[in-house]
């Protein structure tokens, strides 16, 4: 199968009823811990029953036919990307067929739900986008809503956005944006030392977007400002933004004080190397949601991309603007992010997984029921949506995926 017919088999499956389904005889982990020897139900696309007491097994599958035997294969909740913007050689800038080859590409690898984030462009062509990913949800289940990575952005710390197209967030630009999205935007990443920044960071977060403070120029108090105006999460920590010195703090540390905020993180060893990957998990212990801020080349070769209208080279997997030479997204997959946390670096796997599932669920409101996925997402326990994986223990590579209860293709 080539990735356009697998593209459109995933449509297709996620279109159908969701059958009953069980699995057994797995190691389930999720934010919880580790359980050995466990089993999962699903009905209508929504967990019914788990645990370890094989008798209780029976009885609650007495009627489904559809079991399948993990051998000791991890199971563990669907990922949650919160920022990703492409893969398999699209972007979810490109229209709907972009959106579903790009969604396909991280669905075969573990991601049951994404936001789709969005790269700055000319106003006119950012309503546009918003439009088309709020009429694929009414097909998609696995599309959580948009993330806008700009226009409101500090020309200092722009990395691959275009220049051109950075404004300051006034109100009737703000209006704009709602309007196109119609209340599927989820997330706008902004500077908030803009002059209108804190003003646009109250007014989406009155209309139930989340704010996050990213490619900015700002200091500590500003972010303080920030996170009190709304601002909940932190996009891409570290990244495109300013460092932390001993008589300038920056904003990381007062995001690191304040636990309203969760900050994403990109574990590819190369947006933040290991040992600071490592000092962030302590300093905000259960607070990380890992991203991938995946580009069009993920899970692709080498070559030429890309990122809105400007020009990427992608070498050794690393992405950068032709131009000059700034990091432009990356080519990672949350499949391989867990598995660099728990491989690589030494993280316990629960905690791991719950960066890439309940934390991001979390940061925007998908932990608890809610109107886009009806039941909650982020853990393997009953009235949770029916998204989980199975997994090598060994390699953490996944091998199979349910998204809403539907087994992907």
């Amino acid at each position: 199968m080539n990735r356009y017919t697998h593209s459109l088999a995933i449509a297709r499956a996620l279109s159908e009823p969701a059958r009953p389904c069980a699995i057994r005889a797995a190691r389930l982990i999720d934010a919880r811990g580790v359980r050995e020897c466990a089993w999962v139900v699903a009905r209508d696309g929504v967990i019914t029953a788990c645990g370890t007491d094989e008798m209780e097994f029976a009885r609650q599958t007495a009627d489904i036919d559809n079991i399948i035997d993990a051998d000791g294969s991890l199971l563990t909740p669907g990922y949650v990307d919160i920022h990703a913007h492409g893969g398999w050689g699209a972007s979810f800038d490109d229209g709907a067929e972009g959106i579903a080859m790009a969604r396909a590409c991280h669905m075969t690898h573990g991601t049951t739900r994404q936001v789709l984030s969005l790269i700055t462009n000319p106003l006119d062509v950012m309503e546009h986008n918003l439009r088309t990913v709020h009429a694929q949800m009414a097909s998609r289940p696995d599309i959580l809503g948009s993330h806008l990575e700009g226009p409101f952005l500090a020309l200092a710390r722009k990395g691959a956005h275009d220049p051109v197209c950075l404004i300051d967030p006034v109100p009737q630009v703000v209006t704009r944006l709602l309007d196109a999205a119609d209340g599927s935007l989820r997330q706008i990443t902004l500077a908030p030392e803009l002059p209108h920044g804190l003003e646009a960071i109250a007014a989406f977060r009155a209309a139930g977007v989340i704010p996050a403070i990213g490619h900015c120029d700002a200091g500590y108090t500003m972010a303080r400002e920030a996170i009190d105006a709304g601002a909940t999460i932190m996009t891409h920590m570290f990244n495109a933004m300013n460092g932390i010195h001993h008589r300038e703090p920056g904003p990381i540390p007062a995001v690191v004080e304040d636990r309203r905020v969760t900050p994403e993180l990109i574990n590819d060893g190369f947006h933040v190397q290991d040992p600071v990957v490592r000092l962030a998990w302590d300093l905000v212990p259960h607070r990380i949601a890992l991203v991938t801020d995946a580009m069009a080349a993920t899970d692709c070769p080498d070559g030429h991309y890309l990122l809105g209208t400007l020009d990427v080279n992608v070498q050794d997997g690393h992405a950068r603007l032709v131009s000059n030479g700034a990091i432009a997204g990356s080519t990672l997959l949350l499949e391989q992010a867990v598995a660099r946390a728990v491989l690589n670096l030494g993280i316990a796997a629960p905690e791991a997984v719950e960066a890439a599932t309940l934390t991001p669920a979390r940061a925007l409101g998908f932990d608890q029921p809610n109107a886009v996925t009806g039941a909650p997402l982020g853990l393997v326990a009953p009235g949770y949506a029916a998204d989980f994986l199975l997994t090598d223990p060994h390699t953490w590579r996944v091998e199979r995926v349910w998204c809403a209860g539907h087994p992907m293709p």
